[in-house]
């Protein structure tokens, strides 16, 4: 099952060099886990709450290649140039599987909650 590592990075001040090196560093870093960027720093528009910051979404084919990705040596050696300079939260979350039904989803949890 699809997986995803989803950031929230506020914004600095100015880009700072170290950071730039993680931009260029980072997709080769991300290649043998067959990552791919779906966001990264795009525009945005809050509809609800706060998000002062930016976002950033990476697709894994699964769990395991996110997790992978992330304790490589190759992203432990350049995480700090990135975590040095912004300050943010990173996640890894599983996607859905094909078909993924909210209704049924819904019907599932009233059964084990024992709710009409």
């Amino acid at each position: 099952m699809t997986a995803y590592m989803l950031a929230h990075l506020r914004r600095s001040a100015e880009v700072h060099p170290e950071v730039l090196e993680y931009l260029e560093r980072i997709q080769p870093a991300l290649d043998p886990f067959s990552g791919r960027f779906l966001v990264h720093g795009g525009a945005l528009e809050v509809r609800e709450g706060q998000w002062p910051g930016d976002v950033v979404l990476v697709e894994f084919p699964s769990m395991r290649h996110a997790r992978d990705f992330y304790d490589s040596a190759a992203y432990q050696e350049i995480k700090p140039l990135r975590t040095a300079h912004l300050e943010g939260d990173l996640i890894i979350v599983d996607g859905v599987d094909p078909g993924h039904d909210s209704t049924e989803m819904a019907a599932a949890l009233r059964a084990t909650e024992g709710r009409p």
